[in-house]
């Protein structure tokens, strides 16, 4: 049974650090690019940010870029996302998933999925 579970989201004043992490089971971790996307209400689910197999390259979507890492620890099948200089517009629910497909910021290219865990940031 294949199992993505996130957690580590909370409420956080603006300019505040949150670092969330992903649990993996049931799937050959090392084998995935893992992706990191997000949801606020009333908006679509958007891409957030991407990592390869073995961790030496990564990608971010424009709106974190320089604010928040992504990482992985193979050994444990954890991904992880250290998220820095939180503004209100990063309010929303962030779900990880393992990328099975092409494009990277297409979610449709990614199959299996967690719960998610919600972010809040106050001004």
């Amino acid at each position: 049974q294949v199992q993505l579970v996130e957690s580590g989201g909370g409420l956080v004043q603006a300019g505040g650090s949150l670092r969330l992490s992903c649990a993996t089971s049931g799937i050959t971790f090392s084998r995935y690019g893992m992706g990191w996307f997000r949801q606020a209400p009333g908006k679509e689910r958007e891409f957030v940010s991407f990592i390869i197999q073995d961790g030496n390259a990564f990608y971010y979507a424009d709106s974190v870029k320089g604010r928040f890492t992504i990482s992985r620890d193979n050994a444990n099948n954890m991904v992880y996302l250290q998220m820095n200089s939180l503004k209100p517009e990063d309010t929303a629910v962030y779900y990880c998933a393992d990328h099975t497909g092409t494009r990277i910021t297409d979610r449709t290219q990614y199959k299996y999925w967690g719960q998610g865990t919600q972010v809040t940031v106050s001004s």
